[in-house]
């Protein structure tokens, strides 16, 4: 079966997340900017879940360009990546909340690197769909940033009950080095679309 259906509902359902994370900022009570000072680390983290959405919607987007072609195993490849996807919410809202407390910084910092394993995991489904010659392998290539981020995260990870300000930076730089689309599966369709 082609992508279509898959896609659609990805980004159904990443639209809802977006929209599930935006209703759970608190309106301030005050009439002063003073008023939105305690909601500043609910804000930060929303920035930050929201361009860690932007990121995937749009890598998961280049991602079923290569495709093509779905299976079984690749749905629910797919369903474990929008699960990760679907915690941002409630770890987005209780890391604000808690104004970047240990606990749920260690946990947010779980829930991204969940993220990103399964959807390792679907590129290696979607790597094995395509049998030998796979353009997807092909076009990742070593995959240097994605292995590159899983370290950030575990260092996150374990920086957070005894340094959450470390914690944080390595989540920050796992999205700044994925802020800009990844080109290697971009740049790989359209060389196959020019024939080279």
């Amino acid at each position: 079966m082609n992508t279509k259906r898959l896609e659609a509902f990805s980004d159904g359902v990443i639209a809802i997340i977006i929209t599930i994370m935006v209703l759970g900022l608190q309106v301030p009570h005050g009439h002063s900017i003073a008023d939105l000072k305690p909601l500043v680390p609910t804000f930060t983290t929303y920035i930050l879940s929201f361009i860690y959405l932007g990121i995937y919607w749009n890598n998961h987007h280049h991602l079923l360009a290569v495709a093509e072609k779905v299976n079984g195993a690749i749905l629910w490849g797919n369903l474990h990546v929008l699960f990760w996807l679907s915690l941002f919410p409630f770890f987005t809202g209780w890391i604000g909340l808690s104004h970047f407390a240990k606990v749920p910084t260690f946990l947010y910092g779980c829930d991204l690197l969940g993220a990103a394993i399964s959807y390792f995991i679907l590129q290696g489904l979607i790597i094995r769909n395509q049998g030998e010659g796979s353009k997807l392998k092909e076009a990742l290539g070593r995959d240097f940033k994605g292995k590159t981020s899983l370290a950030l995260y575990a260092g996150g990870i374990v920086a957070a009950p005894f340094l959450v300000g470390l914690s944080l930076l390595a989540y920050v730089i796992v999205a700044i080095i994925w802020v800009v689309p990844d080109p290697r599966i971009e740049t790989y369709v359209k060389s196959l679309e020019n024939g080279e």
